[in-house]
């Protein structure tokens, strides 16, 4: 099993006009896309056309390249800038179309911000709500403060000790995806049923 890459998909999570968190994610996403134990794949939230009125679960059907990725998924990346101490409401809509396929899947969360904590608020305030979802959350969170001062005008990131960062970020990922990739595997569950 451990030779088989995991299969994580990414989440971009905020849809804000000029966002600097965009630079974050597509750098996290090339250093998965660099690993032979990784299959990556990008979201971003404002990829959904989430309707104004009613939604989550009840719209699964409606976002089926998710629902799939979901289904298919050992782990989940999200990065996501903070805003006021919180995560955007987008990233809260689109992780709301699911439950019961995010049950025992690792998800490793990187934060962004302007400010000197690199987004270690909304990592606080999304582990109560993923845990609700049923993912474990991996304990090497990846922070990117005041995230205009790290990437030149090419997305090229400036700061060389992000590079070992992001390696421990991702190994603590893999390994947890393939330790409950075996659980659901082998263990019985109610919710894998």
């Amino acid at each position: 099993m451990s030779d088989t890459p995991v299969f994580i998909p990414l989440l971009l999570g905020t849809n804000r006009k000029d966002r600097e968190t965009e630079r974050a994610a597509k750098w996290v996403f090339a250093k998965m896309e660099e690993r032979g134990d990784i299959e990556p794949k990008f979201f971003d939230v404002r990829d959904f056309d989430l309707p104004t009125g009613d939604y989550g679960q009840a719209l699964k059907g409606d976002f089926p390249e998710w629902r799939d990725a979901i289904v298919r998924a050992d782990g989940l990346v999200v990065v996501t800038p903070e805003y006021n101490h919180g995560y955007p409401g987008a990233l809260k809509s689109v992780m709301d179309l699911l439950l019961k396929e995010y049950i025992h899947k690792a998800v490793a969360i990187a934060g962004v911000s302007s400010g000197p904590w690199g987004g270690t608020r909304v990592i606080e305030s999304m582990v109560p709500m993923v845990r609700e979802l049923g993912l474990a959350v991996t304990f090497t969170d990846l922070n990117f403060p005041k995230i205009h001062t790290l990437f030149d005008e090419n997305g090229n990131l400036l700061d060389p000790r992000f590079e070992k960062r992001v390696q421990g970020f991702l190994d603590e990922l893999v390994w947890m995806s393939r330790a409950l990739k075996w659980g659901r595997e082998n263990l019985p569950s109610k919710h894998h049923e």
